[in-house]
């Protein structure tokens, strides 16, 4: 018997989109939904209050980063990681796949979730901050090598050397407790030829039977934690068919769509893996957060979002608004009084999520927010991270609701027209 049931309360009239409920442990997830990623238990510079303030019902965290540190034992003591953050509710990890890749075949390479992205150069000099030590690199090299059996790689934090396999991240997986969490995988880079990309989706498929088979081993962890498989085949739409009909066929309690595009490749992929999967499983993008591609993602039939960007955006001093993006570095932010609550994602009968009133930071400016970001001041980050999650959680909370009143089309042009227009 599952962890996890999922209920579909309508469909699109002439797409994908669906808007249903995920039923957990830790409380149900109205779907579509965003999950802020609290890579280390935490959402960089926000509470777990505020998160639920601004309409977040689901957080995901990182399996690579909670081994090393605190170490996946404190935390099943601690209760598991909803406990041990403070969140309380629904919880997400991954696999610590897309951490190998980082740490592996994208090691020192200028590849992100999306090669061509706009602020791809800024993601990248962060992700090899968080991921790997200069000095670490300079000693070790390349810090994780892939073989059949899993992965061997040095610890980012000290240099040690650690081994991955799918029975062991599986188990870690078990003691951070999250209620849903990934199947071992591996993820390739967009520019990597097709016979690795074809190698890499066939292990991905063998590391899935065998995260599969140690979950169900596990009578007690089956009974509370729900395990989704990974589709992998990089740009190659016949690769993300053949990998999603594999997944499909493995009997997981739902799916993720994993792997680095570059940007105009994502919809192929998307549509090839889509149409090859059960309607009735939870579908969820690994890393999307671009507005766009959410959208693009639920048109899609993807029920499940998780991704940085808009706590690295607004650590960088950059919001999302409803015309798109504003650089509050820029000078005429020096002296924009507009209260930053004028560009959240408006509320309105589509959406009922939360705000930054709401979370008791309503009566910032422009003005005030480029202060603190220009003075270094943590508050800045804050708030700016904070209105830009208020951001992507309207946007799909109101997409949910577009779709509930039929009218997810005219939704979705409405907001393509005003933020890339």
């Amino acid at each position: 018997m599952s962890a996890l049931s999922f209920d579909i309360e309508r469909h699109a009239e002439n797409s994908r989109a669906r808007a249903g409920v995920i039923h957990t442990p830790h409380g149900d997830i109205r779907t579509p939904a965003f999950s802020p990623v609290g890579t280390k238990a935490t959402v960089k510079g926000v509470l777990p209050g505020a998160l639920t303030e601004l309409g977040a019902e689901v957080v995901l965290a990182n399996t690579y980063h909670l081994y090393l540190q605190p170490g996946e034992a404190l935390v099943r003591e601690a209760g598991g990681i909803a406990d041990f953050m403070g969140w309380g509710g629904p919880t997400i990890t991954d696999s610590g796949g897309f951490q190998v890749f980082s740490l592996g075949a994208a090691f020192n390479r200028k590849v992100s979730k999306f090669a061509d992205e706009a602020q791809g150069e800024m993601s990248e000099k962060e992700d090899q901050m968080a991921v790997y030590d200069e000095s670490v690199a300079s000693q070790h090299g390349q810090l994780a090598v892939i073989d059949d059996e899993g992965v061997t790689f040095t610890s980012h934090l000290d240099g040690s050397l650690h081994r991955f396999t799918p029975e062991r991240s599986i188990e870690i997986q078990h003691d951070l407790g999250a209620d849903i969490f990934f199947a071992f995988d591996e993820c390739t880079a967009p520019d990597e030829p097709r016979e690795y990309q074809l190698e890499a989706m066939r292990r991905t498929h063998r590391w899935a039977e065998r995260s599969l088979k140690a979950h169900r081993q596990d009578i007690d962890a089956a009974k509370r934690q729900a395990i989704f498989g990974i589709v992998q085949g990089g740009r190659h739409t016949d690769l993300r068919a053949e990998s999603a009909r594999a997944i499909a066929e493995m009997g997981f309690d739902g799916v993720g769509i994993g792997g680095s595009f570059s940007k105009e490749d994502m919809r192929g992929a998307l549509q090839a893996a889509i149409g090859e999967l059960p309607a009735e499983l939870p579908k969820h993008f690994l890393g999307i957060g671009e507005p766009g591609d959410v959208l693009e993602g639920i048109a899609n039939g993807i029920d499940l979002f998780d991704c940085v960007a808009p706590t690295r955006l607004g650590r960088h001093g950059t919001i999302y608004t409803p015309g798109g993006l504003l650089h509050l570095t820029n000078e005429k932010c020096r002296s924009d009084l507009t209260p930053l609550s004028a560009l959240e994602m408006q509320k309105s009968d589509l959406c009922s999520s939360g705000s930054l009133t709401s979370a008791g930071m309503g009566a910032f400016t422009v003005a005030y927010v480029a202060h603190l970001l220009r003075s270094g001041e943590i508050l800045g980050a804050t708030i700016a991270s904070m209105h830009n999650l208020q951001f992507i959680l309207s946007l799909v909370k109101g997409a949910r609701q577009a779709i509930l009143d039929r009218r997810f089309d005219e939704y979705r042009a409405d907001f393509t027209s005003s933020y890339y227009g």
